[in-house]
C-alpha cells in the first residue's frame, strides 16, 4: 500500500542538518573562529573610536589621533580578512550540506516502492530537490552565518556598553523585551506561510510535469486554453499564500527596526544629557552609541534573516519528510549473511557470496502459495492464488485486462507484498531476501518500454552496467535493433532524447528487449514484449525471444494468442483467478473462454 508522508518537529529537523555539518567539522570550526575573529574585531573598532576621540580629538593631541587612525585601519582590515573567511566557508559549508541532501534524499527514494509513487506526484518531489534544496544552501551558507554573526555581535555590543555606561545599557536590556515580541508573535506565521508557499511550488512544478510529459495528448484534445487556465488558477493560490508570507515577514521586519531605532534614539537623548551632565566623555558617549547601532543593526539583520531560517526550516521538513518516508517493501535481513524469520522449506537453493545471500544463477521454480492481494482503496483482486511453475518452464498468462496479469508481475518483482500466503524461489519465500538481491534474478520487458535520456549504448548497458560494447552489439543484434541503430548519424553513441522521443515505439521495444538480452537472468518477465511491433519485426524478435527463453523460467503476458501458442504451457485469467490451464491444443478444446480469445483472433 503507499507510504504516507512522516510527520516531523523542528527539532529533529536541526539535528538532520547538523549531522550533515558534523562531517566537515575543521570548517565548521574555521568560519566559526572566522566569525568570532570578524565580530570581536568589529566590536574592538569601538574602543577606537572612542580613544581617537578623547585622546586625540578632544586633546588636540595630532600624533594621538594619528596613531588612533592606524589602529582603526589595523582592526579594520583584521575584520574585512576575517568577514571573507567566514563568507567562504559558510557559503561552502551551504553548497556542500545541499548538495549530501540531494544524494541522501535521492538515494532513499530510489528504495521506495512504486505504491509511494502513486500517490506522491513526480513533479513535487522534483521541486523538492530544487527549490527545497536551494533554499536550505541559502539558509545555511548566508542566513545562518548572518544570524550568528548577529547574535554574537549583540552580545558582544552589550558587554561593551555595560563597561560604557550600565545606566544606558540598562535602558537597553528593557528594549529587547520590546523587540522579541514581534519575533515571538509573527515569526511562526513567517514560518507556516513558508512552508505553504513551498507546497504551492511544488503543485506548480506537478502540474508543468505532468502536462509537458504529455503534451501531445494536451495538443491533440486542443486543450491548450484549459490546460492555461488550469496553470493560471494554480499559480495565484500560490501567489495568494506567497502575499501572506510577504505580508508576515515584512510587518516582522517593520516592527523590530521601529522598535530598534526607537530605543536607540531614546538612549542616544540620555547619553547626550549625561555628557552635559559631566557624566560622561565625548568618546564614551560615542562608543556607546557605536555599539548601540551595531546592536540595533544586528537585531534588524536578525529580523530580516529570521523570515529566510524559518523558511529554510519548512523547506528542510519536506525534505526530511521524504526521507524518512519508511520503505513499505523491506528486506527481513538483520545480519549480514544470515536470513531471520522463518526457515526457507527444504528444497531451497542459498548459497552465500561472502557474507551475502543469493539464489543460484539456475532458474528456479516459482511457486505461489494461497495468495491474496488487494491495491489500497480496491477490492481484492487475488484470493488465495495458486501457482506452480517449474524451473526453466514457459509459461504464458492470457485473460482479459483487470484479470491480474501484470499484478503477477508486481508481486513477484515485490514492488507490492501479499496481504496473506507467500510466494517461493525454490522453496525460498522471496520477502526473506534482500530486496536487491531478488529483483537481480529477474529481467523484464514492460508493455510500455523505457528509454532514457542517454545514448543507445548506455540504454542497452542498463541491464549490465559492466558489459563490454561487444557485448551491448551483440545483445542489439540478437534483439534484431542493429540495423536501425547502425543507420542512426552517431550509431551507437546517438542521443535519445527524453523518454527515447527520437525511436518509434517498436525501435524502444527492441532497445527494450535487447537490455533484457544484456542482462541474461535466470527469471524473464514479457509483458506485451511485442505489443509495439510490426508483423515483420515481430517474428524477427519472438525468433530472438525464444532464443533468449533457452533454460530461463519465463512468464510471458499476451493478448495476442498468436505469440504463446508455443508455451510450455498457458493459464487463463478472469478476475484474480485461474480458469483454465493446459497447452493451446488442450484449451481450445476444454476452456470456453480461450477459445472465444482465439476465435475473436482468428486462431481458431
Amino acid at each position: 500500500m503507499a507510504t504516507p508522508l512522516n510527520e516531523v518537529s523542528t527539532k529533529q529537523v536541526l539535528q538532520w542538518i547538523g549531522s550533515h555539518l558534523s562531517r566537515y567539522k575543521k570548517r565548521v570550526a574555521g568560519a566559526i573562529t572566522a566569525l568570532f575573529t570578524a565580530a570581536l574585531a568589529w566590536l574592538m573598532l569601538g574602543q577606537g573610536i572612542k580613544y581617537a576621540i578623547d585622546s586625540g580629538f578632544v586633546e588636540s593631541a595630532s600624533e594621538t589621533l594619528n596613531q588612533a587612525t592606524l589602529i582603526v585601519l589595523v582592526i579594520t582590515l583584521i575584520a574585512c580578512i576575517a568577514t571573507y573567511v567566514r563568507f567562504y566557508l559558510m557559503t561552502w559549508l551551504g553548497e556542500r550540506v545541499s548538495a549530501d541532501i540531494r544524494n541522501q534524499v535521492y538515494s532513499h527514494l530510489l528504495s521506495l516502492p512504486p505504491s509511494f509513487f502513486a500517490e506522491l506526484r513526480t513533479g513535487e518531489v522534483i521541486s523538492r530537490f530544487t527549490s527545497d534544496t536551494t533554499v536550505i544552501q541559502t539558509v545555511v551558507g548566508m542566513s545562518l552565518s548572518m544570524t550568528l554573526r548577529s547574535i554574537v555581535t549583540f552580545l558582544g555590543a552589550l558587554a561593551l556598553m555595560t563597561f560604557s555606561s550600565p545606566l544606558l545599557t540598562f535602558c537597553v536590556i528593557v528594549a529587547v523585551p520590546a523587540v522579541l515580541v514581534p519575533i515571538k508573535v509573527l515569526a511562526p506565521q513567517v514560518r507556516r506561510y513558508a512552508k505553504e508557499s513551498q507546497d504551492k511550488v511544488a503543485d506548480l512544478g506537478a502540474r508543468i510535469d505532468e502536462s509537458l510529459h504529455e503534451i501531445m495528448t494536451v495538443q491533440a484534445y486542443t486543450a491548450e486554453n484549459a490546460e492555461r487556465m488550469h496553470f493560471s488558477r494554480k499559480v495565484e493560490l500560490a501567489m495568494d499564500v506567497a502575499k501572506k508570507r510577504i505580508h508576515y515577514r515584512s510587518l516582522l521586519i517593520g516592527c523590530i527596526m521601529c522598535i530598534s531605532m526607537t530605543a536607540i534614539i531614546f538612549i542616544a537623548w540620555i547619553g547626550a544629557r549625561q555628557v552635559l551632565d559631566g557624566t560622561m566623555t565625548v568618546g564614551e558617549l560615542s562608543a556607546f552609541l557605536f555599539y548601540a547601532v551595531m546592536a540595533g543593526g544586528s537585531v534588524a539583520t536578525i529580523s530580516e534573516v529570521i523570515g529566510e531560517v524559518q523558511r529554510g526550516v519548512g523547506a528542510s521538513e519536506r525534505l526530511y519528510e521524504l526521507f524518512t518516508t519508511e520503505p513499505a517493501i523491506k528486506s527481513v535481513l538483520k545480519e549480514a549473511g544470515k536470513i531471520s524469520e522463518c526457515p526457507p522449506s527444504k528444497d531451497a537453493t542459498l548459497k552465500n557470496e561472502g557474507s551475502k545471500p543469493v539464489i543460484s544463477n539456475a532458474s528456479p521454480k516459482i511457486e505461489l502459495e494461497n495468495v491474496s492481494f488487494a491495491y489500497p482503496d480496491s477490492k481484492p483482486l487475488f484470493n488465495n492464488l495458486n501457482i506452480n511453475i517449474q524451473a526453466g518452464e514457459r509459461l504464458a498468462l492470457v485473460g482479459a485486462s483487470g484479470a491480474g496479469k501484470t499484478t503477477l508481475f508486481q508481486l513477484l518483482m515485490r514492488f507490492y507484498d501479499p496481504s496473506a500466503g507467500q510466494i517461493l524461489f525454490n522453496g525460498m519465500p522471496i520477502n526473506q531476501l534482500p530486496v536487491d538481491v531478488l529483483r537481480r534474478q529477474i529481467a523484464i520487458v514492460t508493455q510500455e518500454p523505457v528509454v532514457f535520456a542517454d545514448t543507445v549504448m548506455e540504454n542497452i548497458r542498463y541491464g549490465s552496467p559492466s558489459a563490454s560494447d561487444d557485448a551491448v552489439v551483440n545483445a542489439a543484434k540478437q534483439a534484431f535493433a542493429h540495423e536501425f541503430i547502425d543507420n542512426m548519424d552517431e550509431r551507437y553513441d546517438t542521443q535519445l532524447g527524453e523518454r527515447g522521443v527520437k525511436l518509434s515505439g517498436g525501435q524502444k521495444q527492441r532497445i527494450a528487449i535487447a537490455r533484457a538480452i544484456l542482462a541474461d537472468r535466470p527469471i524473464l518477465l514479457l509483458d506485451e514484449a511485442t505489443s509495439a511491433l510490426d508483423a515483420m519485426s515481430e517474428r524477427m524478435v519472438q525468433q530472438a525471444i525464444d532464443r533468449l527463453m533457452v533454460g530461463k523460467t519465463s512468464i510471458v503476458i499476451a493478448h495476442r494468442l498468436a505469440t504463446v501458442q508455443h508455451a510450455d504451457r498457458i493459464l487463463v485469467m478472469d478476475k484474480g483467478q485461474v480458469v483454465g490451464s493446459g497447452d493451446h491444443t488442450s484449451l481450445m478444446k476444454s476452456d470456453t473462454l480461450y477459445r472465444e480469445y482465439a476465435e475473436l483472433q482468428l486462431l481458431s
